[in-house]
């Protein structure tokens, strides 16, 4: 076939699609869940536990990570895509909270594959200095996908019923596999990649980082100080992600009482935000390099220029316009995505290719069981409390997830 000059951006291009899919499919949820719980009769502790079921799965991301490591990206993600597309199909013939809740934890074992396996492109197919800017654009398409679901959901309703979104998104998974087994393959193996951009990717990876040709050893991963620093990071920080796709269209719903139209015009809008902070994140990193600050210097600012950007979180429940709170709510998907793809990419800078899609299968993991505690917590208290003291709390973890990366990173010699 004929070479082209920059097959890694169709590669990440493509992946931007997985992404785009896999955030639809668990979203989808969220904003349907207003028609859900008055369909099907469920209440606000059980939709926790519904979504709390989601959290639980995809926190084996470590075993996502740890088989797309060792059975490779193309095989690997083949599966797993497949396999999420199928179950999110499911989600449309489901009924009883029960059922949901059974349904989300099977879509959570196999989507919690999707940044394993972003990450791990990442660090085959980029050299150091593009790996800040290809993170970030693969991480657009989880806000692309939380974007979608309001208008698709909408149109489900209007048409039919909240059951063909469900459908819609799953489908869309099962074509996203045909392209990626028609288009990806290593670079050391792929029939269209010029033997110059070959040499570049291969000159750009850290002699320190090179793979090792083996399995991963997980013990000695595990016994990594810099891996369970990112962990927790990510633990504090994903709780408002969390809240955005999970709880924002209750909220808008119950406190704010905005009709379904209004979701459809409104809703999408913090994750467009969060959109341009996935490239914030990665051009605040750069023009910090510029100057003269090193890589993980350089993210570790970013992530702290997010957490308090992060702050505005704390005014959303306080402010008497829903205009301003959904720009608040803007502010917080903008701020969540800057430091979000800032420290998910971190991995690759301190971790072996062999190594990366666990590394970050076990920071994926941490961060999800942050979502689920908060979830359960929120579910179960919101009805007493209002949603006022939650908005105060995720204004507040990620400054303490600054905390964590400046005092317990340590750089590669």
């Amino acid at each position: 076939m004929a070479r082209f000059p920059y097959v890694r951006w169709t590669i990440i291009a493509l992946f931007v699609g997985a992404m785009v899919i896999n955030y639809l499919a668990r979203s989808v949820l969220g904003v349907a869940a207003p028609a859900i719980m008055a369909e099907q009769a469920i209440s606000s502790e059980q939709y926790s536990w519904i979504t709390g079921a989601f959290q639980l799965g995809i926190m084996f991301q470590p075993v996502a990570g740890y088989l797309l490591d060792v059975i490779g990206l193309k095989i690997g993600f083949t599966l797993f895509v497949a396999i999420w597309s199928l179950i999110t199909i499911g989600h449309g013939l489901a009924s009883g909270w029960m059922g949901f809740a059974g349904l989300r934890g099977a879509l959570g074992l196999v989507e919690g594959s999707a940044q394993p396996a972003g990450m791990k492109v990442v660090a085959e197919w980029f050299p150091a200095r593009e790996r800040g800017v290809a993170g970030g654009i693969y991480q657009i398409g989880a806000s692309f996908g939380a974007v979608f679901a309001p208008p698709l959901v909408a149109w489900a309703i209007l048409y039919d019923s909240w059951r063909v979104a469900f459908f819609v998104a799953g489908g869309l998974g099962i074509a996203w596999v045909l392209a990626w087994l028609l288009w990806y393959a290593p670079p050391a193996r792929h029939r269209s990649i010029s033997s110059e951009e070959r040499q570049l990717i291969a000159d750009g990876q850290e002699v320190a980082l090179a793979s090792r040709r083996g399995r991963p050893p997980l013990g000695e991963l595990l016994r990594r100080r810099n891996l369970w620093t990112i962990a927790g990071a990510r633990f504090l920080a994903d709780p408002v992600w969390g809240m955005l796709s999970l709880w924002m269209p209750l909220y808008l719903v119950q406190v704010r009482h905005f009709d379904l139209k209004q979701i459809a015009l409104f809703a999408w809008l913090p994750f467009l935000a969060a959109d341009l902070g996935c490239l914030f994140g990665p051009a605040v990193v750069a023009w910090l390099q510029r100057r003269g600050i090193g890589l993980i210097d350089a993210r570790r600012w970013a992530f702290t220029l997010g957490a308090v950007l992060m702050t505005g979180m704390i005014f959303v429940g306080t402010v008497t316009s829903p205009v301003a709170a959904v720009a608040l709510l803007c502010l917080g998907g903008f701020a969540h995505q800057t430091l979000s793809v800032t420290v998910i990419t971190m991995v690759s800078d301190l971790f072996p290719q062999d190594q990366v899609a666990t590394a970050t299968g076990v920071s994926g993991t941490a961060a999800n069981l942050g979502v689920l505690i908060f979830t359960l917590v929120l579910g179960s208290l919101v009805d007493q409390v209002g949603y006022q003291p939650f908005f105060i709390l995720l204004g507040l973890l990620d400054l303490a997830g600054a905390a964590l990366l400046w005092t317990n990173i340590r750089k590669p010699s």
